[in-house]
């Protein structure tokens, strides 16, 4: 109270003057702290603004395409999904539309709306919420490419020199532009390409006067407006910015009508559902070491693969409605066993589990290896496990080709007699050897009675899948037949390491054993591997090494690498061609028949691994090699009976049918030095009239039997 008494006294003893000089200097020192205040107060604001001069130079996260041979989309790779265009490639309404809804003045103002900025204030004042709205395209486009998506008043401050900066430096039109490639339109979707391409499965030049009013009414809130969350709330914003853009004169009463009554989407593009999922996973574990997370998933790169989805589809459908309905028919085969198990009487019994079946199937161009078609399992969200590219199951049956092969290469022909008869192995600790004698099953047992039950003795005796014997056939017909002990005969005359070797020259990359068994397909190999070995033979000899990337250029279009076949001659294309024509004979009378159907020439080897744990079958045309697989990945044996050809030929068939419909039917080419004889299928001489079973056989000229059947039919 003393203080106060003072300053009183002190003031009414000043003359009206003096009051008037003191309460100047007051309120100009006031007035200076204020401004000193203010100046550091938007200096502390500005002082991390960014310079509107890297405009020039931004470069949005832009969506990388994976496109199949024919340049449809197979997939995108992006972690935000955009494209970026021209304004002269986005339609007008698109354009007008969003000037009528989101900046009115947008071609009159020079980057703010002092009117729109006071009347938001106000607003929020008023409502007691923090900064926000009244902000022109400009001011949005400085938001979305410099700022944080924060509401406050010196990110509003930033915000509004930005746009200034922005309009003094960029015409309206490439301000315009910026902004409908840059927008968010919702489900990770930037720029309005994208948004057109994920609602209306179309490029954004095709789009409608009404969708080009959907897509405007989304921007304020992709997810309150979309279509695919509420249409009720699409349509009332559609009708709001037809209606403004009535009001601006941008379209006429009977348009705005027009735009109200089209459809809206209800589900996304199909362009934008996943096909060929394994093979696009195949493609970025290529190419993402190559060029970096970065690079691939926002450089906006354009990949260019062989697969073709006119081909990969119908593989797809086909191939899960067979394996769908083979896990139906395992099942009513399974459950007496599981009501047997229900019914034991301790009651602790759990009925056996039904894992689910799975299947591959790959599809190579066999003179380039370029991949047409891959589908590494029945569903790719609920297994990433490439059943093309990374299993390793036994071959079984289909890789007798092989040991053909390494017989053909030893001189053997089409007509050459070899035994289907009982044999027996021992192991001596260092190899596996033939027991010499035991040609018949007595004979087998009393060899190796001696020896049952001694551990450090161990035998082998093989057998055909349907435990019989044919005796003394020709080549051809073992491999038609799919004769294991054939094989096995061979393979002990040609040496199992000239098999592994011809395998590894046919396309084979991993490593084999070099054991007598190793002709019935006991070693590990993958589908991919097997089929371009394959491809080998239907290629003359040569092999080329698969591959699914084309090209790959970046966001510019310069090409950054481009295929180049690998092509390395591996056999003759006379040996090639007389193994294929073996071949072409288990489709025509052998275990491989059912693929007859497509009545054209194909060449294969059907296969089924120990315990029926893997079914096979690979075909090819001159063009074409596909292989079809199914198995179980815990190595469960397959409960269906027909174990030879009956499960997977009929949907490899299938699969090719709708492959093969528009292609040309050709044969296999034969090549200089092959002449064709008739020779008698049972003996492999040539042929009498009174023979009954001929056949016109191919050899390598000089091999052909001079002999003529001596047999009395």
């Amino acid at each position: 109270m003393e203080q106060v008494r003072r300053i009183l006294e002190y003031i009414d003893g000043l003359s009206a003057r003096e009051l008037v000089q003191k309460t100047v200097y007051i309120m100009a020192a006031a007035a200076a702290v204020i401004v000193v205040t203010a100046a550091l107060m938007m200096r502390s604001i500005l002082s991390d603004i960014p310079s509107v001069d890297k405009l020039d130079e931004y470069t949005p996260s832009l969506t990388t395409y994976v496109y199949d041979v024919n340049n449809k989309v197979i997939a995108e790779f992006a972690v935000e999904n955009r494209a970026i265009l021209p304004l002269n490639r986005i339609p007008v309404d698109m354009q007008n539309a969003v000037i009528a809804m989101e900046d009115q003045n947008f071609f009159r103002h020079w980057g703010i709306s002092p009117r729109g900025i006071i009347r938001s204030l106000l607003g929020n004042i008023l409502s007691h919420r923090r900064a926000a709205g009244g902000s022109t395209i400009t001011q949005q486009l400085s938001r979305n490419i410099f700022l944080k998506r924060e509401k406050t008043i010196s990110r509003k401050i930033r915000e509004i020199v930005l746009a200034l900066q922005i309009e003094r430096n960029f015409s309206k039109q490439e301000i315009l532009t910026l902004y409908l490639n840059q927008i968010y339109f919702g489900n990770g979707i930037y720029g309005v390409q994208s948004a057109s391409k994920l609602y209306f499965g179309k490029d954004v030049s095709e789009m409608t006067l009404g969708e080009c009013a959907l897509l405007t009414g989304l921007i304020p809130s992709p997810e309150r407006y979309s279509p695919f969350n509420s249409q009720e709330k699409a349509i009332q914003r559609r009708r709001l910015v037809l209606q403004r853009m009535l009001a601006e004169n941008y379209i006429t009463a009977q348009e705005a009508e027009a735009g109200e009554k089209e459809s809206v989407p209800v589900e996304k593009s199909t362009l934008f559902a996943s096909h060929a999922a394994y093979f696009v996973e195949y493609v970025r574990q290529q190419l993402e070491p190559k060029y970096g997370f970065a690079q691939l998933w926002k450089g906006g790169m354009k990949i260019y693969t062989t697969l073709d989805l006119a081909m990969q589809i119908p593989a797809e459908d086909i191939m899960e409605k067979y394996l769908a309905k083979y896990d139906q028919d395992s099942s009513k085969m399974q459950k007496p066993e599981e009501e047997k198990a229900q019914e034991k009487k301790d009651g602790d019994a759990v009925a056996p589990s039904s894992p689910t079946l799975q299947g591959a199937f790959v599809l190579l161009d066999t003179r380039t290896g370029a991949i047409k078609a891959m589908i590494g399992g029945r569903n790719y969200r609920d297994s990433k496990f490439n059943r093309v590219t990374q299993a390793a199951r036994q071959a079984g049956s289909t890789f007798k080709p092989m040991v053909w092969m390494s017989a053909l290469m030893n001189g053997y022909t089409p007509a050459s007699i070899i035994e289907d008869t009982p044999m027996a192995y021992y192991y001596d600790g260092k190899d596996w050897r033939l027991l010499e004698g035991a040609t018949d099953q007595y004979a087998i047992d009393l060899a190796i009675q001696p020896f049952v039950g001694n551990m450090d003795f161990k035998i082998w005796v093989p057998n055909n899948f349907d435990n019989k014997f044919r005796g003394r056939v020709t080549l051809r017909q073992g491999l038609e037949a799919s004769r294991n002990l054939c094989s096995i005969y061979l393979v002990t005359r040609v040496g199992p390491s000239l098999v592994a070797d011809v395998a590894h020259r046919a396309g084979i990359k991993r490593n084999l054993e070099a054991v007598p068994s190793i002709g019935l397909g006991t070693s590990l190999v993958g589908p991919l591997e097997l089929t371009s070995a394959f491809s080998t033979f239907a290629n003359g000899g040569i092999h080329v090494e698969p591959f699914g990337v084309l090209k790959v250029t970046d966001f510019q279009g310069r090409v950054l690498e481009e295929a180049v076949p690998e092509e390395t001659e591996s056999f003759s294309p006379q040996l090639s061609y007389v193994l294929v024509n073996m071949m072409k004979g288990v489709v025509q009378r052998g275990t491989g028949v059912y693929a007859s159907r497509l009545k054209r020439p194909i060449a294969g080897k059907t296969g089924t691994s120990q315990d029926a744990k893997d079914m096979w079958f690979i075909g090819m045309t001159p063009d074409l090699a596909a292989a079809a697989w199914m198995g179980y990945d815990d190595m469960s044996s397959l409960p269906l009976k027909d174990w030879t050809s009956g499960l997977v030929v009929p949907w490899w068939t299938e699969i090719m049918e709708a492959i093969l419909k528009d292609q040309p039917v050709r044969d296999f080419p034969v090549p200089e030095g092959i002449v064709f004889v008739t020779v008698d299928q049972d003996t492999g001489k040539l042929a009498l009239p009174s023979c009954k079973k001929k056949m016109l056989e191919a050899f390598i000229a000089g091999t052909e039997p001079k002999e003529f059947c001596d047999v009395q039919h």
